[in-house]
């Protein structure tokens, strides 16, 4: 399918979409009239305005009214049905389902890119001679010991280290170096593939990434096989080398994404890594409505940002609907930083954020540099998962293809994100006929 082709069919499918969209509200109208059943029409578009609003203040309030809002948020649904079947249609809750199903496979055909984008440049890696490799036992559950990988790598020529108690990973990293180690690679979290990864590329010696963590976002990025740590080791004996960026805020390396506000605040309490759902559910609510936490200012790209209550700055952009850093990363070489900062001030905004019909109070940019300031002489913040304290203001850049990544020849690669519903961008495809780029 040529280029031209594929943009006509996006467009056609993007306004397929909006029309089938309009036909799940048109069609309980015309049936809820002619049977003189409005009211139960209004209890159907009510049904999902409250649930929405009653999850938001679920996240946004303490005590007896979290749990009565819950409590809405889970019964709003059953009403709605129930209405729908007394009133005799419950026909029309499954022509409207199935119109609604389509309109999603249209809208998810049209936000497809249409473009293939070529992974980061490969070349052949020699074998290493003195591979130096840092593993974690405790992390993904056990995963080393599971997967047996000490001993593999011990059998392919790598000194291997244990983080066992109070063990400095930089140090143990740096004396690796200085005794002549040319790769230096980790079993574990992100956190601290992150810090090693910045000696690599200090030193400009070849990383190697182990997926041994819980997560693995860096490793996913990469085309790993997430689902088989070892598998990873194959590098250090049929391997390529791919050249990738590296972030770094305050001189600190990071190879996934820091997060400020929100996320930052929750990570740093002591209870998160015990209990992260009830540690979530117990800051959440004042941290959203400005009750605690410091207030944000981020410089962004010649933009200023006031006040924001989450602030998402990663290694290369995540796609355009992902304001968590949870997804893809199509490309680890464009050399440019992905920025997103999120502000709510109502309910309103949160529904129309969560539902992507609504830009306000979110920017999304690509940008070589970010700088966050408050009026706190330290801030807490989110760097690949674990919580730090750095001097304002924070300062966010990208090194391009600092990081030598070694990777095995035969991996699964990263397949496409699926395309999230972006109902903005989708009606911009729609009216204008065009790619609706980022915002």
């Amino acid at each position: 399918m040529s280029a031209d082709s594929g943009a006509r069919v996006r467009i056609w499918s993007a306004r397929a979409a909006l029309l089938l969209a309009a036909l799940t509200a048109v069609i309980p109208v015309l049936f809820a009239g002619v049977v003189g059943t409005l009211g139960v029409l209004i209890v159907g578009t009510g049904g999902v305005v409250v649930t929405m609003a009653a999850l938001y203040w679920f996240l946004t309030r303490y005590g007896l009214l979290r749990w009565v809002s819950l409590a809405i948020a889970v019964l709003s649904p059953i009403i709605v049905i129930v209405a729908f079947v007394r009133a005799r249609l419950l026909w029309v809750v499954l022509l409207t389902v199935a119109v609604a199903v389509l309109a999603l496979l249209c809208a998810r055909v049209a936000l497809r890119t249409g473009t293939s984008h070529a992974p980061a440049a490969d070349r052949p890696a020699p074998v290493a001679q003195r591979p130096f490799l840092i593993m974690n036992p405790r992390s993904g559950g056990g995963k080393v010991e599971k997967f047996d990988l000490r001993r593999r790598a011990e059998e392919l020529g790598a000194e291997v280290a244990l983080l066992e108690g109070d063990v400095d990973v930089e140090t143990l990293a740096r004396d690796a170096v200085a005794r002549g180690a040319d790769l230096l690679g980790v079993a574990g979290g992100d956190g601290t593939q992150a810090l090693v990864a910045g000696i690599a590329a200090e030193h400009d010696l070849p990383f190697l990434v182990i997926s041994a963590g819980t997560r693995n976002h860096f490793a996913m990025d990469l085309g790993l096989d997430r689902a088989d740590p070892a598998a990873g080791l194959d590098a250090l004996r049929d391997g390529v080398e791919l050249r990738v960026d590296l972030g770094r805020i305050n001189g600190l390396p990071f190879v996934n994404n820091a997060s400020f506000g929100v996320y930052a605040e929750i990570v740093r309490s002591p209870a998160y890594r015990d209990d992260k759902t009830a540690t979530v559910l117990r800051l959440l609510p004042d941290l959203l409505a400005g009750h605690t936490g410091n207030r944000l200012v981020a410089r962004i790209d010649g933009t200023t940002v006031d006040g924001p209550q989450a602030i998402l700055v990663s290694n290369n952009p995540y796609g355009t609907s992902d304001l968590a850093g949870l997804s893809r990363r199509e490309r680890l070489d464009r050399g440019t930083l992905g920025a997103v900062t999120v502000s709510v001030a109502n309910t309103r905004d949160a529904v129309g954020l969560i539902r992507r019909t609504r830009s306000r109070g979110l920017t999304q940019h690509t940008t070589p540099e970010v700088a966050v300031d408050t009026d706190a002489p330290q801030i807490p913040v989110g760097v690949d998962g674990e919580s730090r304290q750095l001097d304002t203001p924070v300062r966010c850049v990208i090194e391009p293809g600092a990081l030598r990544v070694w990777v095995p020849r035969h991996r699964p690669g990263t397949p496409p994100a699926p395309p999230t519903i972006d109902w903005l961008r989708l009606r911009d495809l729609a009216i204008r006929g065009d790619a609706a780029a980022p915002r």
